[in-house]
């Protein structure tokens, strides 16, 4: 049971990798490969179904280590890592297999958390932390919820669900409002994270 949230862990990683090359794949940007309106359907429906049991896994992973006690400090480093991969494929999959209106609130979402993980290099040579907020726990939450959504409006078809056209298009603007909800959220920690970043650096001297 020790390494259980490990494997999970391990396996969101590799369940992100796939949801980007599932992606980009669809798009038609593997070179020397020729993708039918059928194969990209199919592949654009796995990159959902991947993302949807990583994320799930975000889930399970925090939970059993609380539950048997057997958190670790492979998983305490791992475990934010896969949340941004995972988070990062999909933006730069959806981008690529053609959704620019992802683009601005996606990026944002990656500015954020790189220079979140910025200020906490920094400050670990000096023994100081970013405790993980709250709201910053919400927002992690948010990201995926719009990002599965997003994910799912193009495959809508390949799950044999009826796809009214205005059903879809109106799902899919209901997911990118929730991806700007989740960015403004996002650049929101961000600034508080800035912020206790330098009063800690402060306090420090």
């Amino acid at each position: 049971m020790r390494s259980v949230p490990n494997i999970l862990t391990g396996g969101r990683l590799i369940l992100s990798l796939l949801v980007l090359l599932f992606l980009v794949a669809a798009a038609g940007a593997f070179p020397f490969v020729a993708v039918g309106p059928a194969d990209s359907l199919a592949l654009k429906a796995w990159a959902f179904v991947c993302f949807v049991v990583a994320a799930v896994t975000d889930f399970f992973d925090g939970w059993l280590a609380r539950k048997y006690q057997v958190t670790s400090l492979l998983g305490a480093i791992l475990d934010p890592i896969a949340d941004k991969v995972l988070v990062a494929g999909a933006i730069v999959g959806l981008v690529a297999s053609g959704n620019a209106a992802a683009a601005l609130p996606g990026g944002l979402i990656l500015f954020r958390e790189f220079a979140v993980s910025a200020l906490r290099e920094t400050l670990a040579p000096r023994g100081l932390r970013l405790p993980v907020t709250l709201l910053a726990k919400w927002k992690t939450t948010a990201q995926l919820v719009a990002l599965a959504l997003l994910l799912f409006v193009p495959a809508w078809s390949w799950f044999s669900i009826a796809c009214n056209p205005a059903w879809q298009a109106s799902a899919g603007r209901a997911a990118l409002i929730l991806l700007w909800i989740a960015a403004a959220v996002t650049v929101w920690t961000g600034a508080e994270y800035g912020l206790a970043a330098r009063r800690a650096l402060k306090d420090s001297r």
